[in-house]
């Protein structure tokens, strides 16, 4: 017999409960609070933060999860949301280089965040025409600024986005050409190039997705990166984690940590409270931060919805080594990428045979050449995250094996230095541990893909229309995976209340 459920001492008070706190959890959390809510937050780990976790070991420090800080506007936007000086929290600076990149070929590309001294570099280096890239970013920033703040920032699935002012100029700037062509295509029409056209192609695995399918409406991503700029955060990423926590334990927001929610409790079509081992706690409205496929599956207990979730592609996932290196690069910077030889076999490999690419493309974050602490002098802390597919059952311990020895054999070979010898100490992250420690099916970073036209309009609304008080937040539905995309989901749930 289920037992009864927990009332508080004020039950006139408005509950909300938010299962999960990763950085969408947090921000929704925060929100709901500054509405008046009594905001109760469920988490199944030990700590706040889901993939924007930390862990230090052998006195390196490691970000563990996303490495990549744009769009600092959304958390300014929730501090002035909470009415707190964002100041007394969380700090940053730009970064002037957004990205170096190398070429098996020897060429190497800083990829400046200033928009003129970009274009230069790309002609010095590649000979590409600079008057190209400056109207490709041009058209990026015109398409997020008409198309991407309605559709980002707003939900699709409401009719009021629809009948919103900004509709009809969103739609006269969608290019027949963001729908038909793919993102590969269209930047092969747009520069001369073949190593321009893949330094932008990459931009696809923001949202796991491939460049050779997604369609060419992506190339509104390199403008938040190359326009709007990057960025990185005192203290690494991990500060944001601390930032939102902080901030939401001063607006009266209750965690509770190594607790998982057994089932979300619903009667007449309408949320009436969550049961957590054997308690139930009421609340007037549930707020979901976790995969929506286990939360069909578990706690709502509909396995066809589940399986509906798993007709579209998942995303793509990655194999992450957390190597403490005895050296110092001076030719890295902040974030570096070491290209394969062959893109779209790698993308043909990570999303049909479902394989990591024997020449992987290698992506290398050092926090440390930011800011001091995070290793001791003379060495490097290195987050090195190659593209993998989604965990449908491959042989992990054989693959780890055959990507570290591809990853410490190009990146000794680019840099002309023996990688293996410098490896003081080792971590080491797959799909499957992905999913072990996050809760995201088969491992996917971003939930769906983005390999179809209809990718954005199938994504899972934020709401429930069957069960009334069930939201939804996080990288597995609207608007999609990433910091500033899980902030702008917290943001549209909190709109949708009241």
């Amino acid at each position: 017999m289920n037992s009864p459920i927990r009332q508080s001492a004020n039950p006139s008070i408005r509950k909300a409960i938010v299962i999960g706190s990763g950085v969408a959890g947090l921000a929704v959390a925060i929100r709901m609070a500054v509405k008046g809510y009594s905001v109760k937050v469920f988490e199944r780990n030990a700590e706040p933060g889901g993939k924007l976790s930390f862990f230090e070991q052998d006195g390196y420090a490691f970000d563990a999860g996303p490495s990549l800080f744009t769009q600092p506007s959304n958390i300014e936007d929730l501090f002035e949301c909470a009415g707190e000086p964002i100041a007394d929290y969380f700090q940053y600076r730009s970064v002037p280089v957004a990205c170096k990149y190398f070429f098996e070929d020897g060429t190497i590309v800083n990829a400046y965040t200033q928009v003129d001294q970009f274009a230069r570099e790309l002609e010095s280096a590649l000979g590409e025409d600079p008057v190209a890239v400056q109207k490709y970013l041009a058209k990026a920033e015109k398409a997020y600024e008409a198309i991407g703040r309605i559709f980002l920032d707003h939900s699709l699935h409401r009719r009021s986005t629809w009948l919103n002012k900004r509709i009809l100029p969103a739609l006269s700037a969608t290019r027949i050409s963001y729908l038909i062509q793919s993102m590969h295509d269209y930047h092969a029409s747009n520069f001369r190039s073949p190593k321009t056209v893949q330094i932008f192609d990459r931009f696809a695995t923001y949202n796991g997705s491939n460049p050779y399918k997604a369609p060419a409406m992506l190339s509104m991503i390199p403008h938040l990166e190359q326009n709007e700029g990057t960025f990185y955060p005192y203290g690494g990423m991990i500060s944001i984690t601390n930032a939102l926590y902080k901030l939401a334990l001063k607006k009266g927001v209750e965690f509770v940590f190594n607790t998982k929610v057994d089932k979300i409790i619903h009667q007449q079509g309408e949320v009436k409270a969550v049961r957590v081992g054997d308690m139930e706690f009421r609340a007037d409205l549930v707020v979901s931060n976790m995969d929506v496929y286990y939360l069909y599956r578990d706690l709502l207990g509909d396995p066809s919805k589940a399986e509906a979730v798993l007709k579209r592609e998942r995303s793509s996932s990655a194999m992450i080594f957390y190597w403490g290196i005895k050296k110092e690069f001076k030719e890295l910077h902040l974030h570096n990428i070491f290209f394969t030889r062959d893109y779209e076999e790698e993308f043909r490999h990570l999303f049909e045979t479902r394989q990591m690419y024997h020449d992987p493309t290698i992506y290398v974050n050092i926090t440390s050449k930011m800011e001091q602490g995070h290793s001791a002098p003379g060495t490097e802390n290195w987050f090195v995250m190659l593209n993998a597919p989604a965990d449908i059952g491959q042989n992990w311990d054989q693959i780890r094996q055959k990507a570290r020895a591809s990853a410490i054999e190009k990146l000794s070979r680019i840099l002309s230095t023996d990688i293996a010898s410098l490896i003081d100490t080792e971590r080491v992250l797959d799909p499957k541990g992905i999913e072990a420690q996050t809760l995201s099916h088969m491992g996917s970073l971003y939930g769906t893909s983005s390999n179809s036209k209809w990718a954005a309009f199938l994504r899972h609304p934020n709401f429930s229309s069957s069960i009334k008080g069930l939201y939804f937040t996080g990288g597995s539905v609207h608007p999609g995976g990433g910091i500033p995309l899980c902030l702008k989901s917290a943001k549209i749930v909190a709109s949708m209340i009241d």
